[in-house]
């Protein structure tokens, strides 16, 4: 066998060892959860940051893996800006943010802040292989991916990896715009055969502090009207609060840090819906 047919074979191995080890690692998960969006700025990583928290304050132990490898931000909500990994006896070991979540990322191994990601699909894929056959994520109750907007490297390649995943949450904001991009999202997750196990409609409105009137900055309902279009389950509103920039800011989930407001509230709904929905199946 010459040289470039042994490297084939040795990698062909190493790659199949790996896929037995992350098949090991996730048994050890009894729910896998990704929460995906269509596009952008509709606070994705915000969601599945206090989705975890709501959870973990549910006496659940939660994971987090921060799949958006161009775009970190899982680290700061958590607390955990400026952790690296660590190798341990069992494998790398996942930082532990607030509320005792574990927490992986791309941030971890980047040699600065602002170092960036310049790859294409099959390093990408490597890396999200590796963080979930790698990592010493131990026995969890949920494992929460958040993933980069759209239907690309990454989305792919978890629900390649995941068969056995519970299901995807996707995010939304009330405009249109961003609704129709839902349909996307859950086009892409039937295609894929991946439950879909509702949809969350992020900044639903904002409530003026001075006179109490509702404000629907980024339109009204999308997420309700989509989820009905498309025959998918709405999962809840979570309306705007200042403070949950702030919170996530200084690296504590805003669910924690303000547990009696409507957004907290909105976000316990949502949490317990999506419990029933994996009880039931």
């Amino acid at each position: 066998m010459g040289t470039e047919e042994q490297q084939k074979a040795d990698n062909f191995v190493k790659q199949v060892e790996e896929l037995n080890r992350l098949r090991d690692r996730m048994m050890k998960i009894k729910h896998k959860i990704a929460v995906i969006s269509g596009k952008g700025g509709v606070g994705k990583s915000l969601v599945t940051v206090n989705l975890a928290a709501a959870l973990a304050m549910r006496r659940h132990s939660v994971g987090v893996l921060d799949a958006d490898l161009h775009g970190p931000t899982v680290p700061k909500m958590l607390g955990l800006k400026g952790k690296h990994l660590e190798a341990g006896d069992d494998g790398i070991i996942a930082p532990v943010g607030a509320l005792g979540i574990k927490a992986v990322s791309m941030d971890f191994i980047l040699p600065s802040q602002d170092t960036p990601v310049i790859w294409r699909g099959p390093l990408k894929m490597g890396a999200i292989r590796q963080f979930l056959a790698d990592v010493a994520w131990g026995d969890l109750d949920f494992l929460l991916i958040d993933l980069p907007p759209g239907t690309g490297d990454e989305p792919l390649s978890i629900l390649q990896l995941l068969p056995e995943i519970d299901g995807v949450v996707i995010v939304t904001i009330p405009s249109e715009v961003s609704g129709d991009v839902v349909e996307k999202s859950v086009t892409f997750a039937r295609q894929m055969k991946a439950p879909i196990i509702g949809v969350v409609e992020n900044m639903s409105n904002l409530v003026c502090p001075h006179c109490g009137e509702v404000i629907a900055l980024f339109g009204k309902g999308a997420g309700k009207m989509v989820s009905e279009e498309m025959k998918v389950p709405f999962l809840g509103a979570i309306p705007m609060d200042p403070r949950i920039a702030t919170a996530s800011d200084n690296g504590r989930p805003f669910i924690s840090e303000h547990p009696d407001t409507p957004a907290a509230e909105a976000f316990n709904k949502i949490v317990a819906k999506i419990e029933a929905s994996i009880a039931s199946k």
